[in-house]
């Protein structure tokens, strides 16, 4: 089974679902039209089917190793990577000033997705890189800038981020690495971190860790937390490779999955590094490129889905029983019209998301950043849902078969249920909608809601069914949300999850409806956005249901009772 980018698909979404023409007409990204985004989704999907697919078996089968301190990648990623980075896909939405394409987010967005569905092991290399790259350009000194970035940019060197240690995982205010002033502009930093992708490699010539770490005397918790830049090999000032620096991986996790990605235990001893952005103000500086990966991640649960629907399907068109294909079964039927409908709707607000995060760059719209902020824990935490859910209805659909790992079908599975755990917990994703996202009383919320109901009451024209399912259903995410915008943050915590799946799903049929009414009535899509608004769209009345019972009944059995 060959694997094929859903370039297409991605660009009709931006051509017809989610606006990237006010994208195009900024004057930051006037030469991004719509056809230069079509050449650049062409060669990259080339670059995904035909270089980076045939290698990510390999990667499973085969990982990434540590030898004698050195980690070997899986083979032929040295030669992949280095035609990723050869054709300028690393920087694809860097500054030009250091060498990058300059093209928008979404650009950005729609490769990373291609790229996780053909190879999440090696994707996650340069996608680190890239959040690395945003960190810098807003928080770095020229000085740093200069050195690092063109190098970082051309994929030259890799980058990664250091934040977890074992005892502070999602409480990143807990850490203790340690860095003490040199007195020469630089730092000495100490300390072991764990969970870091891509921590080593054999096929960059350096790689750069920013690592979190607090200096002596520095406030507790996250206020005292500084961001520091620790290369494996130190550069003088106009690049050139010196020596080793003071640091080295302990060991590479054995992991469920992303086999083909070393995610290695870095220890940290000594290692001179510089301070990224101010003292003590390391989270605003991480925070950039923890932003940059959740997006990047939530894409990564729709190209793994993708990838995922499309194995099978080709199976499921081959596999015979009592002298059918299986896919004129009823229930097959079922789970692959629904995978199909869950990731381009995840697709969807995944792309929706860029292109305000692109509009909020390119004209400073509080608006558009707003909307931006709200999407992102939407699109990381239902985009990586879905991936899961989808590589899972992939296993069901080969039968027996999909346990046997010689079909392929459960890599997809082991590879992308992580997504739903790292750049924070997509329960985190959810706190963060109903906690600080929602600080403006919900006003981010009603105007996206705005949106969808106008659409859907121009859709009941064409689309009667459809256009009243989604609707009603935004209208009872409206009353739910203007409860929820009321209540106490804890109890808005206990259920942030059902609330961020029930926005998803709204979102969904919005998103649905109007590729729909692009294609009109005669199309595969009104089917899609039909079985979508009438089998999974009523999804939200129970988790709106869920939502309106706050906190009751969580806390009623202690602790002591919960144990078998």
């Amino acid at each position: 089974m060959s694997y094929s980018s859903a370039a297409a698909e991605i660009q009709f979404l931006l051509e017809n679902v989610v606006d990237y023409a006010s994208v195009a007409a900024t004057e930051k990204f006037e030469e991004a039209s719509i056809e230069t985004i079509a050449a650049v989704l062409g060669e990259a999907a080339r670059l995904c089917d035909d270089v980076m697919y045939p290698l990510n078996r390999d990667g499973d089968l085969q990982p990434a190793r540590l030898e004698n301190g050195v980690v070997r990648t899986s083979p032929g990623f040295a030669d992949a990577y280095q035609a990723i980075a050869e054709g300028g896909w690393v920087g694809i939405a860097a500054d030009p000033e250091y060498g990058g394409m300059g093209l928008p987010q979404t650009a950005n967005t729609a490769l990373n997705e291609m790229m996780s569905g053909a190879n999440l092991s090696l994707q996650l290399c340069p996608l680190l890189t890239q959040g690395q790259i945003e960190a810098l350009e807003h928080h770095a000194s020229d000085a740093i800038k200069a050195l690092y970035l063109p190098k970082l940019t051309s994929g030259e060197w890799a980058g990664t981020m250091n934040l977890t240690e074992s005892q502070a995982g999602s409480d990143v205010g807990a850490v203790r690495t340690k860095a003490e002033d040199n007195g020469d502009g630089t730092f000495s930093i100490s300390g072991q971190k764990i969970y870091i992708s891509w921590g080593d490699n054999d096929i960059t010539e350096n790689v750069c860790h920013l690592v979190l770490a607090r200096l002596p005397g520095a406030p507790d918790g996250t206020k005292g937390i500084s961001l520091f830049i620790v290369p494996k090999r130190v550069p003088d000032e106009q690049g050139a490779l010196g020596a080793a620096n003071s640091l080295r991986v302990v060991s590479l996790e054995h992991k469920l999955g992303l086999h083909g990605s070393p995610t290695a235990v870095m220890e940290f001893d000594g290692a001179t590094g510089w301070m990224v952005g101010p003292e003590n103000g390391g989270m605003a500086a991480m925070f950039t490129m923890m932003n940059n990966a959740r997006l990047g991640v939530g894409v990564q649960g729709v190209g793994v889905a993708e990838a995922a629907y499309q194995k099978a399907l080709a199976y499921a068109m081959d596999r015979k029983q009592g002298g059918n294909a299986i896919v004129d079964y009823p229930d097959v039927r079922r789970m692959l019209m629904a995978m199909k409908a869950d990731t381009q709707a995840a697709r969807a607000i995944s792309l929706a998301c860029a292109v305000a995060i692109d509009l909020g760059n390119a004209t400073s719209d509080e608006t558009a950043k707003s909307c931006a902020a709200f999407l992102t824990p939407i699109a990381k935490a239902f985009g990586t849902d879905v991936g899961v859910a989808v590589a899972n209805d992939g296993i069901q659909v080969h039968g027996g078969m999909g346990f046997v790992e010689e079909t392929g079908a459960a890599q997809y599975l082991r590879d992308v249920r992580v997504t739903a755990i790292y750049e924070g917990t997509n329960g985190i994703q959810a706190m963060d909608l109903v906690g600080r996202k929602m600080m403006d009383g919900g006003e981010a919320a009603y105007r996206l809601l705005d949106e969808i109901e106008g659409e859907a009451e121009t859709a009941r024209h064409t689309f009667p069914e459809i256009g009243d399912a989604v609707w009603g259903a935004a209208e009872t995410l409206r009353e739910t949300t203007e409860w929820l915008a009321e209540q106490p943050v804890q109890k808005r915590f206990a259920v942030a999850v059902p609330y961020l799946r029930a926005f998803a799903r709204v979102l969904g049929g919005h998103y649905l409806l109007k590729a729909a009414r692009s294609e009109g009535t005669g199309g595969s899509r009104a089917s899609l956005a039909r079985f979508y608004a009438t089998r999974l769209l009523p999804e939200h009345q129970s988790l709106l249901a869920q939502v309106r019972m706050g906190d009751d009944g969580l806390f009623d059995i202690v602790p002591d009772d919960m144990v078998a």
